[in-house]
């Protein structure tokens, strides 16, 4: 007889050694001895004993099989508790750094809920309630989580509230640097052997470019940039100066024809005297502060995420080609508004009228 492949007590497997168990019964009620019946259905002579002591005692029923095992199992009550403790982190467990193995989660189990698991089956369990292996974000230790959601609920709310009075925008404004180095993504090869993606090993340039996204209810989503190239001058400036957001403001003003809600970091430069002067001398300008260490406030870091993917792997020649995709992608995004509204969406804000009193 010819054992059933592939692993694990499958039912198939589990009726074929039904099958075995029963034919060797039929052999006990024929008289026939263990070795020989070891022999010829190829199994040990310590199984045959053990399956003889059972058909004296219980009979052919007794060689039955009594189904899968009972393995045990976690309830999505369980589960709930489960995840309470997850989401307090590898650290408040005692492990040594923020990551979650399966070998971690199966001890926070066991210590948790009682329940002993094997790891496959933990797998299947985080697989099943929607779990996955995936990176995590970074987020700075100086954050105030308390800071973060009063401006949500501050900040954000004034800010809505003072561009639907004056029939204005809401931008979010955020730079970002570029290099002739591309950022890295996976991609296929033969195992063994690494692909490489020849880049420029000596280049200094740069560029730098200071975005706007702008909403507002019952418009088009926009986005608005201005890119500046590093000089390779010694004692040029190498980032944007207080004119040249001044510059990008007016310019967004006359692009959406209406006045603007600024909302950007604490970046020293958006704090320049010369910058608060103007904003007081004209009425159409408003700025408001994000939160400390809260980059994910701001849909214009997803716009950089977006670009820097489409860049993946790609091997620049001259500052020229860097330019060139730059200003394509972000023309690209431009054309899309649903993708402005996306990077918004993946901020949790939402930008809608205030509800009448």
């Amino acid at each position: 007889m010819r054992y059933p492949e592939g692993g694990g007590l499958t039912a198939e497997r589990r009726a074929f050694r039904e099958e075995i168990r029963l034919e060797a019964g039929c052999r006990f009620a024929a008289g026939e001895k263990t070795a020989v019946i070891a022999r010829d259905l190829r199994v040990s002579v310590r199984s045959v004993e053990r399956w003889r002591r059972a058909w004296r005692e219980d009979g052919m029923e007794a060689l039955r099989s009594a189904g899968p095992a009972n393995s045990p199992t976690v309830t999505d009550a369980q589960f709930a508790v489960l995840e309470e403790e997850l989401g307090k982190g590898p650290s408040a467990q005692g492990f040594d750094d923020e990551r979650w193995t399966l070998a971690r989660v199966q001890t926070v189990i066991h210590r948790r809920l009682r329940v002993k698991l094997s790891v496959p089956t933990v797998w299947r369990l985080l697989r099943r309630h929607g779990w996955s292996w995936q990176a995590p974000s970074r987020r700075a230790m100086e954050r105030d989580e308390h800071a973060v959601e009063l401006w949500k609920k501050g900040g954000l709310a004034a800010g809505k509230s003072l561009a639907a009075a004056c029939g204005g925008w809401i931008v979010f404004e955020d730079e970002a640097g570029f290099s002739m180095t591309p950022p890295r993504a996976r991609t296929w090869g033969r195992r063994g052997h690494t692909p490489v993606i020849r880049v420029r090993g000596r280049s200094r340039r740069r560029t730098s470019v200071a975005a706007l996204c702008c909403y507002k209810p019952g418009e088009k989503s926009r986005l608005i940039h201005r890119p500046r190239a590093h000089l390779r001058l010694k004692g040029a400036r190498k980032s944007f100066s207080w004119q040249d957001y001044r510059d990008l403001l007016v310019r967004a003003h006359i692009q959406l024809g209406g006045p603007i809600v600024v909302i950007w970091d604490n970046l020293n430069t958006h704090l320049a005297a010369g910058l608060k002067r103007y904003e007081a001398e004209h009425d159409w300008l408003t700025t408001i502060r994000l939160p400390a260490y809260a980059p994910d406030l701001n849909p214009v870091e997803a716009v950089w995420s977006l670009v820097r993917r489409a860049m993946a792997n790609t091997a620049f020649d001259t500052p020229d080609d860097l330019d060139r995709v730059l200003r394509r992608e972000l023309r690209r995004i431009q054309l899309r508004p649903h993708l402005i509204e996306g990077c918004l969406t993946a901020t949790g804000l939402a930008i809608n009228p205030p509800t009448p009193p």
